[in-house]
């Protein structure tokens, strides 16, 4: 199957709305984007329904923000959607530019910033249907000077792409190693929820071997960060993950798909779950909260080597009683 007419239009939108001005910004996104298109923005834009609402509430203060913004893309790909319908592509990255005007209430710097972004579209009918879209706010706030989530369990920066660069699948890929990739990406997603219907917070970092590589990187949202090898990654981010929350049910994803060596999800929410004490610092709540959550994995050979996670931090916080956008001003 071929995503070739899907990844072309998501191509050119790109490029339009890279080059489009504040005030041409709607006139791009109207010509590529349906009306009525189901848009899933992270927290504070979750109330945008619209891609009309986006472009005013996002894209515009967004660029109004960052000049010369320009997209560094690590990954883009397409795909069938394994949990549901349609054909999707995704696109990865950072969007970088000079930091002259405050964006939600973060300080601006007058310098060069990177804002970190995941990107999902279904295109039908040489339309585009469906738009996800999220950002790491709190990395963003890091590269300003402002520190949220000062219990970090790894490390964060402005995290590189695929090690081999081969993550810009512009052209059609081998459908049969796009099948051995998602049915690796299944394998393990299928292990780590029988983990949380059994209760087991302790993995054996035999469960992870059977899927992933021992040089395996995991790139977390900024709070979390990234962490390197098997049992680093168990230290930094999967035991305090796990043993932080409590009653952890896996909700399913909105889109799901491979392509290549390459494979990616997110859901609305993919996880629920209660904090139990220790994730962000955070002390236990007894409060049932939800998480949005993008996955985008590189395969080399038989393993998962990489694995860059976005999640939408600021939204698990408020659920949480913790509004960390709305306090920015007090940072500033």
């Amino acid at each position: 199957m071929s995503f070739s007419r899907e990844k072309a239009i998501v191509r050119s939108y790109q490029a339009a709305f890279d080059e489009s001005q504040v005030c041409d910004v709607k006139e791009v996104v109207e010509s590529y984007v349906a009306d009525n298109a189901k848009v899933y923005a992270w927290y504070p834009f979750d109330s945008c329904t619209t891609p009309a609402q986006l472009v005013e509430e996002l894209w515009v203060p967004l660029k109004q923000s960052f000049t010369r913004m320009k997209r560094r893309e690590d990954v883009f790909m397409g795909g069938e959607n394994g949990a549901g319908n349609g054909k999707w592509v995704m696109s990865m990255g950072h969007f970088a530019g000079l930091f002259d005007a405050p964006f939600l209430n973060i300080k601006s710097t007058g310098k060069l910033a990177f804002l970190r972004y995941a990107e999902f579209f279904e295109v039908e009918n040489n339309k585009i249907v469906s738009h996800a879209i999220f950002f790491d706010l709190i990395a963003l706030m890091q590269q300003v000077g402002l520190n949220p989530l000062p219990v970090e369990t790894g490390h964060s920066f402005v995290y590189p792409g695929p090690c081999d660069h081969n993550g810009l699948l512009f052209e059609d890929q081998d459908p049969a190693e796009s099948k051995k990739t998602i049915d690796l990406v299944e394998e393990m997603v299928n292990d780590l929820d029988s983990l949380n219907k059994s209760g087991n917070d302790d993995c054996p970092p035999e469960l992870l071997a059977k899927c992933w590589s021992e040089d395996m990187v995991w790139y977390g949202p900024a709070g979390i960060g990234a962490t390197y090898t098997i049992e680093r990654y168990q230290q930094q981010h999967q035991f305090p993950f796990r043993k932080g929350l409590k009653d952890k049910e896996f909700n399913g994803h909105v889109a799901r798909f491979s392509e290549g060596d390459f494979a990616c999800f997110f859901g609305w929410p993919n996880l629920s779950n209660t904090a139990s004490g220790g994730l962000f610092g955070m002390p236990a709540s007894g409060i049932r909260a939800d998480m949005r959550v993008v996955d985008v994995y590189y395969r080399k050979g038989d393993k998962l080597l990489e694995n860059w996670v976005l999640m939408d931090v600021p939204y698990w916080l408020k659920q949480q009683g913790l509004d960390v956008l709305a306090r920015t001003t007090t940072y500033g």
